[in-house]
Parts: structure tokens; sequence; C-alpha cells
């Protein structure tokens, strides 16, 4: 090994190191007595000491001595850990840091002047008679991540100088283990060798299935695998549109597998790039730690979810943002000590960083327990600061005002700190959360506190996306926003198509929902009505941007694919109307569509055109949507009234009879470039699941009928549902439930006036053997 490469292992350690130095420090100030912590710590400054003595950075050494001494009186009981103390060795960490960093761009630590804070380190030393530093052996066991040069260099006294010509003999071929060649060098005691090859061989007995089970990998190799997953699943589809057209049945079944490879092969690759949020949040105790000192006050910080995965590119893009929220609510959302206590509050205010998966997203949320946001206040400085007229803010509803907050340059500090008041945090976190095609939003309750809530995708390389033509081209606009379909038959246009101040307008279910068209926004073709296509019909892809609705008219709705996003090049980059371009299968480009920048542009998420269709809506006396939910109904066996959340299906399907094939235990159909598992509803809470009859004889249809199918998505995995018939799609409350009466039903719930049975569609699938879900309630009751 190289010195170069010793000395890059070296930094990697080392910066893993301080990252769990500066979580191990803000938990051992809340718990002093916790030993293991403390012990953790000292192992982990003493394994930098003595490593960056054996390469020649003494500098780095000598800080990390003293902040060594100090810990070992800590240890020994002889201190008392305190914030002063705590302020100190948080600053030797970041000493350490900053001269990592220099060796790592400059090959040396630089040019330095720590004379202050290793007077300050000893100072704090001097509370009671110290004793002597012990050697590692009787302080404390040796790491077990220690190399055999480390630990002979600190237990035996062997020189850079030895332990050199030890490798180099080594390298050339001796087969000898590091601590036998040191021997015959004589460059150390046989009995240090054999004590210290004792400890290092217990450690590794301890440790070495967790390290022989996992490897480095460069993140550029991640990357260029990933670009080449990419390129292979433009192929894929490539390949598949062929196939599709060609009736040769071993081309056919070839490319079936090869969709199947590249599917596993994909979901591998981006697997390998995923990274708990943990790693980030790791940071941030710190951060709040070092902000509540400066502001006075006491926070405590709580996390849930920290093994929630995201994409490492996710990742680094919502680091800055996270930090601005943090940094934000310590300072604005959590109020002094004194204040809480009025409030009658405990002193310390509390910090939660909660993650979760929710519909192919992940959310995040940075709540506190706090003083809650003053509408009025934030009225008053929007209008200071002309950022909205006066009688415009006095028209604003409350959720309205809340988002000023993240306007540039606005700020409610009342004056400009290093911490705060510029009017810039905030904006980044939305600019940012946005380029990754993300929203952020915000509740607060006066006296309360706030939560912000970020949305942002799973990962930017591979996106499911819903394929539309406009004017003859092809869009691609990302299922992540897409919320439903809508077809309007030409004798149902003009009913069904209303104008609101001008604005179009479709009343689904009862809501109004602006519509947008797609043509006439990126000026294809023109007209104020919105336009049909060739049979008279009006297409509607229903999207969702910042929670609300709108409706885009499409020509034509084309089918749903993966796509590999490619970034635009920087003359289109100012557009935002489009979020990246795509290749398709026929290898024409199709342009991604930005679907909070076209809600934009077109205005119809503009607040006072959403306040006046609000208005129209109570005036109307309708009953708010937060109590309703949105049903498929479809006949259950013998003749039974069921449902499901609509919003549990991803499609829903008539598959031709003839399509359903046999594979051992289970029947399959070829379903959108995959194999998709069918199960029979009525079979499986019959129990018939031994005869296994085809879907249609189990159904008892004829041959020529197709099969209604509810595609559902459930841990990554497509299933069917056969179900007897589809019957219609209703809105109801399900307030009024009864116990189920049998396996595979959640419970009778009372929708639209009929009782009918809710689906427990986990069950259902555990009782087919597809696969075992994990259990779920759709409607949000407990199972």
């Amino acid at each position: 090994m190289s010195d170069n490469e010793i000395v890059g292992e070296f930094l990697v350690e080392s910066y893993e190191n301080l990252d769990r130095l500066d979580r191990e420090l803000v938990s051992l100030e809340k718990d002093p007595h916790n030993k293991d912590t403390l012990a953790s710590i000292f192992r982990t400054i003493h394994t930098i000491k003595g490593t960056c003595g054996f390469l020649g950075f003494s500098k780095l050494e000598a800080v990390a001595h003293v902040g060594e001494n100090l810990l070992s009186k800590i240890r020994d009981g002889l201190i008392r850990l305190n914030p002063e103390v705590t302020t100190a060795l948080l600053a030797m960490v970041d000493a350490v840091r900053q001269m990592l960093a220099s060796i790592e761009n400059h090959g040396n630590e630089g040019e330095r002047n720590d004379a202050e804070l290793i007077a300050t380190l000893t100072r704090l030393q001097q509370s009671g008679p110290g004793p002597t530093v012990p050697a590692i052996a009787a302080a404390a066991p040796p790491p077990a991540d220690l190399t055999m040069g480390q630990l002979l260099i600190q237990n035996a006294g062997a020189t850079p100088e030895n332990v050199k010509a030890a490798v180099d003999k080594q390298e050339r071929g001796d087969p000898r283990h590091l601590g036998e060649i040191l021997v015959e060098e004589g460059a150390v005691k046989a009995v240090q060798v054999v004590e210290a090859l004792h400890v290092q061989q217990s450690a590794r007995t301890t440790q070495s299935s967790v390290a022989d089970s996992t490897i480095r990998v460069d993140v550029g190799l991640l990357d260029k695998l990933g670009n080449l997953v990419g390129e292979l699943v433009l192929a894929r589809n490539q390949i598949l549109q062929f196939t599709n057209s060609n009736e040769d049945s071993n081309l056919l079944a070839a490319s079936q597998r090869l969709n199947l490879l590249t599917t596993e092969i994909q979901a591998g690759v981006m697997k390998t790039r995923m990274q708990p949020i943990g790693n980030i949040w790791n940071k941030l105790p710190r951060t709040v730690r070092d902000l509540a000192v400066a502001c006075g006050k006491e926070v405590s910080v709580e996390m849930e979810g920290q093994d929630t995965e995201l994409d490492k590119t996710i990742i680094e893009a919502i680091k800055d943002p996270l930090t601005h929220l943090v940094r934000n609510t310590v300072d604005h959302g959590i109020e002094k000590p004194e204040a809480r206590r009025t409030a009658g509050k405990p002193a310390a205010g509390k910090l939660l960083l909660r993650a979760y998966h929710e519909g192919g997203q992940v959310i995040i949320e940075v709540a506190d327990d706090g003083g809650g946001l003053d509408a009025e206040k934030i009225r008053r400085k929007a209008v200071e600061r002309s950022l909205v007229a006066a009688d415009q803010a006095a028209r604003m509803a409350e959720g309205e005002v809340f988002q000023m907050i993240f306007l540039p340059g606005f700020s409610t500090a009342e004056k400009v700190t290093n911490v705060s008041g510029r009017g810039v945090g905030m904006d980044v976190v939305k600019t940012n959360v946005e380029k990754i095609g993300g929203s952020v939003g915000i509740q607060s309750k006066r006296g309360q506190g706030t939560t912000v809530r970020i949305k942002i995708p799973l990962t930017l390389a591979i996106v499911p996306a819903l394929i539309v033509t406009c004017a003859g081209d092809r869009f691609a606009i990302p299922q992540v926003s897409l919320t439903e379909l809508v077809r309007l038959e030409a004798d149902e246009v003009d009913r069904g198509i209303e104008l609101v101040h001008g604005a179009p307008v479709h009343r689904l279910r009862g809501q109004l929902l602006p519509l947008v068209n797609l043509g006439r926004e990126l000026e294809m073709h023109n007209g104020a009505q919105p336009a049909a296509n060739g049979d008279g019909a009006v297409n509607i892809v229903v999207l969702q941007s910042d929670g609300q609705p709108f409706g885009l008219i499409v020509d034509a709705v084309n089918d749903t694919e993966e796509i590999v996003v490619k970034p635009l090049r920087k003359q289109l980059k100012s557009i935002k109307t489009f979020a990246g371009a795509s290749i398709m299968g026929d290898g024409r480009v199709a342009l991604i569509l930005d679907v909070t920048g076209l809600a934009q542009r077109s205005s119809v998420i503009s607040e006072a055109r959403h306040r006046r269709l609000a208005e129209k809506h109570e005036s109307a006396g309708e009953k708010s949507a937060e109590t309703k939910q949105t049903f498929l109904i479809f006949s259950g066996p013998d003749d039974g009234r069921m449902a499901l959340p609509l919003d549990t299906l991803a499609r829903l399907e008539e598959l031709p009879a003839a399509t359903v094939e046999r594979s051992g235990q289970h029947w399959l159909a070829q379903y959108r470039g995959q194999i998709l598992p069918l199960i029979h509803l009525g079979s499986v809470l019959a129990e018939r699941r031994s005869e296994l009859r085809h879907p249609r004889k189990a159904g008892g249809l004829a041959d020529e009928q197709p099969l209604d199918v509810l595609v559902c998505n459930y841990e990554g995995q497509s299933v069917g549902i056969v179900v007897e018939a589809i019957l219609d799609i209703v809105e109801g409350a399900a307030d009024v439930r009864h116990p189920a009466s049998r396996a595979g039903v959640l419970y009778s719930v009372v929708i639209d006036g009929r009782v009918t049975e809710l689906i427990d569609i986990p069950a259902v699938l555990r009782k087919s053997g597809v696969f075992e879900p994990r259990p779920m309630d759709p409607v949000g009751a407990p199972v």
C-alpha cells in the first residue's frame, strides 16, 4: 500500500469518526453518566491521535493529545462534564476536521495556530489533580478498526521507518504477518507483539462478519453504473416496443426475459445508491446544540424514521434545506426558557425530525412545540418589504399568509445576526426542494408550534411516467403528480365543462377542478375553449401541485412506462414548463412536463383564483372533501357489494381471457411489459384456492368475456385482483362500520347508503400465496 493510499484510508476513517464524535459529545452532554458513550469517544480520539502521529501530522496529534488528556480526566471522574467542557471538545473536533480538509486538499495541516484552543483544553484539566495519561492498554481496549501497524506503533514503540520497511518486505512477497516481520527487524519486543496480536484478533473475531460483508465503493462508479442502467432501460423499452408488434414467440419470450432481468438490475443498482436519511440527520443535533447555546435556549432533538432511504443525489440536495429549516426553527420557532415557563411549557423546547414513505414519495417533517407563526406579523412584514400590497395581504387566508415566509427577501427578524435576518433561508429551502421535483408545505398553530412538511421523490434517475400526446408531440408526466384520468365523451363536453369568471372548470365529484389546455399553454394550438380530439371527446389528466388539483387537457393518453430522466441543456433550463427530457422506445425524444411550473404558468394555483373557486364551492353548501373518500364499488361473490379506496389502486383493466397463463401454482398475464400475477377474489374469499381454477372459470364467465382486473401495487410488486364486475365510483365518508364477518374483509361500511364490504388487500394477498405484504388499513383504521 502506497503512502497516498495510507493517508487516504486515514482520512476516510477519520471523517467517519468525527461525524460520530459530534453525535456522541452532544449525547454525552445530556447523559454525562453514560460510560459506554464516554468510552467510545475516548477510543475515537485515541485512534486519531495514534494514527496521525505515525503519519507525521504533528499539529493534528498535538490537538488530539490534549483533548485525550481532558477526556481521560472526565472518564476517571476527576472533572465533571459541563457546557463549557463540551464546547471546548467540540471546538477540538472542528479543528481536527479543518486539518483533515487541509491534508486532503494540500497534503499538510496548513498554517495554523491552535495555541488558544490547546490552552483552553489544558486549563479545563486543572480542576483536579489528574494522573498521567495511561497507556491505551490500561485505559481502554484498542478499537477493532485499528490496523496491525497502528497497534504495534501505539503499544510496542515501533517507528514509521520500521513499519515502512516491514510493509515493503511484505509487498515483495513475504507471506508472514506484519507483526512477525517487525519482530525479525528488531522493531518491537516479541511479548508486546503477541499481546497486540491477541487483542486485535479478539476484536476481529467479534466483528469480522460485519467487516467482511461490506466494501467501500466510489460514488463516481455508482454514478456510472446508474447511467449505464438508464441506457439499458432505454434499450429495453425499444426492444419491447418492437416485439409487441412481432408475432415471433421466441423473440417475445426472450424480450420478456430481458425485461425481467433489466428490472432486477435496475432495482439492485438503485438500491446501492440508497442511503438512510439518518446520515444527514446525525449532524443536526450538533447544529441544534451550538445554535441553542448561542441563542440562550434549551432544545432537545427527537428523530423518527432515520432508516428511511433516499437516493444519494436526493440526500445531497436536501442537506442544505434541512439545515436551514432546523436553524430557523431553533432561532425563530422555539421560545427562550423564561417565555416557555410563562406559557406553561417545559423550559426545554422539542424539535422533531420525522421521515416516512407515502405514495411513492418520501415525506420529511420538521416540527417544533414553539410559539407558532404570527399571521398578523407576517402580513405586516410582507407589506413593509413591499412583497405584497396591503389590500391583498388583508384578504389572504391564514394558510396563504404562512406560505409568504418562503418568498425571497422575507424575514420577521428584528435585526440581522450571524444566525438569521437576511431573508434567504426559507427561500433557499423552497427553491432547492422544487429543483428536485419536491414541494414544501407549512402548518402552524399560534402558541403550539409549527410543522414544515417536505415531499420529495425517492430517486431522480428513472421514474414512472404517463405518456400523453398534444399536437402530434409526446410528453411525459411523472406519475408522482398524477391523481386520475377523466374522459368526457362528445355528448358530455358541453355540460361537463363550465366557465367560472371566464376560466374553464370541470365539476369532478362535486368539486370544481380548474382546467389547463396543454396545447394552448405551449402555444401549439389556440382557442379559448378546451380542445377536443378527433372523436369530439376531451381527455383530462388530473394532476396535483402544492396540494391544489387541476386538470390538464391533452389530445390523447398513450400509456405508462418507466422513463430515464435526461437533464435539459442550459438554454432550456430557464423554461419552467419542462423538467427534463427522455428518449422513448422508438428513439424519439419526449419532454418531461414540470407540473408545478405548468400550474404556475397557467395561474391555476394562483391564490386569487383558488379563492374564487373555493367561495363558489362553499356557496353551493357542499360537504368538505376532508371527511370523504373515493371508493371503487364492484360485485363480490354471491352478488355481494364490495369496495376499495380508489387511491389504493394503480389501474382498472379489462384483460382478454386468452392472455391468462398458468405457471406452477399461480395464474399470470403478460401486462405492459411485465408478468402480472392474477388472483380471483371470489376464489380466495371462498377459500377454493386448492382447485386452481382459471380466473375465467372461477368467475363463471364465458370464454369470450374479458376479465375485470384491479391492478394494485404493494411492496414494489404489481398484482391483479380479478372481480366479478366493476359497478361504480362513489364518494363517501365510510364512518359507519361493522366488524368483518369473514377473512379477507377489513369490515363492513355504509357507502352511498348501502352496506358494503371493504376488502383487506394484504389479507387477500396472503391467503392467495402470491407474496407476503405488510399489514395496512386503506382508510386509516387499526387493523
